[in-house]
């Protein structure tokens, strides 16, 4: 349903992706994980065109077959509030702060010529489908009347409310504690079951990610390095920087034990190598990896795995 065919994204004269390749079918759930700057966000936001002023991309993004850069305003708007959802890491910077919740989930559906009373009708059962009591009461608040939680499952009850074939999650348990975390993650996880829904969900938690999700892909300086099954992430794991992600847990040392890190310094695709991305900090680099970009197969890239 989805593909990145190779996909290159520059913001002025900086790169930021140096060429992601990855597909989303529908119904399934695809984690995207990897250090701030590694090109998640940019990654995702690629799929319904919200980028920085300035961008230029090369390769593709196809959602249903149709390269979304080839869309016009109307086609645009119309996978934007139909076809593709997003929730947003920070729901206060979504939601507008003046209006009701009512006002801010039946929007779209009016725009969409459902009436007024059918529309609210919707918003209310959709609250209650995430978990939100007293639903009708909920939609005359305004969100600085809601908790950081509450307002999530209301992003996550407007992502829902149009039917979208897929959810596009970036961090959507940022801002929220770790118990609100799991109560948001376990409901939004429950309601893409549910529909067949798909989703790509960025998140830094790699126990989060294979909890969730049926594939991970894990991403460093602007291009993906490996993909794996969710199952298999622990026992999988095949690329280097996959697996100093895996050690570098608090799980991963006894209690009382000094946490791993990964060594040196993360790297942007303005200052990775021309070879493999992760040579200058990869405890097993050889010259060639240094100079030699490696050729992504599907499953990881990495010239000690082609060795093999």
């Amino acid at each position: 349903m989805l593909q990145f065919d190779d996909l290159r994204l520059r913001v002025g004269g900086t790169p930021i992706l140096r060429g992601v390749t990855l597909e989303v079918a529908a119904g399934e759930a695809v984690g995207l994980v990897g250090e701030s700057g590694s090109g998640k966000s940019m990654t995702v936001k690629s799929v319904v065109r919200l980028l920085p002023p300035g961008s230029r991309t090369e390769g593709a993004v196809r959602f249903d077959g149709v390269d979304v850069s080839s869309l016009d305003a109307a086609g645009l708007r119309r996978m934007r509030s139909r076809d593709v959802a997003m929730v947003f890491q920070d729901p206060r910077a979504v939601v507008n702060p003046v209006r009701t919740i009512g006002d801010f989930l039946t929007e779209v559906l009016r725009d969409q010529g459902v009436g007024r009373t059918e529309a609210t009708r919707r918003a209310a059962r959709a609250l209650s489908e995430v978990g939100i009591g007293d639903a009708v009461r909920r939609l005359h608040q305004r969100p600085y009347e809601l908790s950081g939680g509450l307002l999530q499952r209301v992003v996550i009850a407007a992502a829902l409310l149009t039917g979208p074939r897929l959810i596009l999650a970036d961090e959507p348990t940022t801002a929220l504690d770790v118990t609100t975390q799991e109560e948001v993650v376990a409901i939004l996880n429950e309601q893409r079951a549910a529909r067949q829904v798909a989703l790509m969900f960025i998140t830094h938690d790699l126990e989060l990610a294979a909890a969730v999700c049926d594939r991970i892909a894990v991403m460093y300086a602007g291009e993906i390095v490996e993909v794996l099954p969710a199952a298999a992430l622990h026992a999988g794991a095949r690329h280097p920087y996959t697996r100093a992600l895996l050690n570098s847990r608090p799980g991963a040392v006894a209690p009382g034990e000094r946490l791993r890190t990964v060594p040196g310094v993360p790297q942007s695709a303005l200052t990775a190598p021309p070879g493999c991305v992760f040579a200058d900090r990869c405890p097993h680099a050889e010259a060639r990896c240094r100079e030699v970009r490696p050729v992504f197969d599907g499953s990881a890239a990495c010239h000690l795995l082609e060795a093999r």
